[in-house]
């Protein structure tokens, strides 16, 4: 679980991200799952874009897809969500404590 500095910190990392992945109208797919899994073994953080067309809502989006890749939702703002989920070995982000 993140507290409010760690949550404000990535949120600042996270400004300079462009979206990486997009949830369209089919939802939270396996491959949409798989692919973030892969984005966020590589990168810990990653922005992810929910269309308008998805049957669920955003927030809904962003916490169905993070309990599907063991994530945490960072901020969900506008159709931007924003997920983060620490490498067990050498870990790229250090977050304040």
């Amino acid at each position: 679980m993140l507290t409010g500095k760690q949550r404000r910190y990535l949120r600042s990392l996270g400004q300079r991200l462009a979206a990486t992945l997009q949830v369209g109208r089919e939802g939270v797919t396996a491959a949409v799952v798989e692919q973030a899994d892969t984005q966020l073994a590589a990168h810990e953080l990653i922005k992810i874009r929910v269309s308008e067309h998805a049957p669920v809502s955003r927030h809904e989006t962003a916490d169905t897809l993070a309990a599907r890749t063991r994530a945490d939702v960072v901020q969900v703002l506008g159709r931007t969500a924003l997920l983060y989920r620490r490498r067990p070995a050498d870990p790229a982000i250090v977050l304040p404590a």
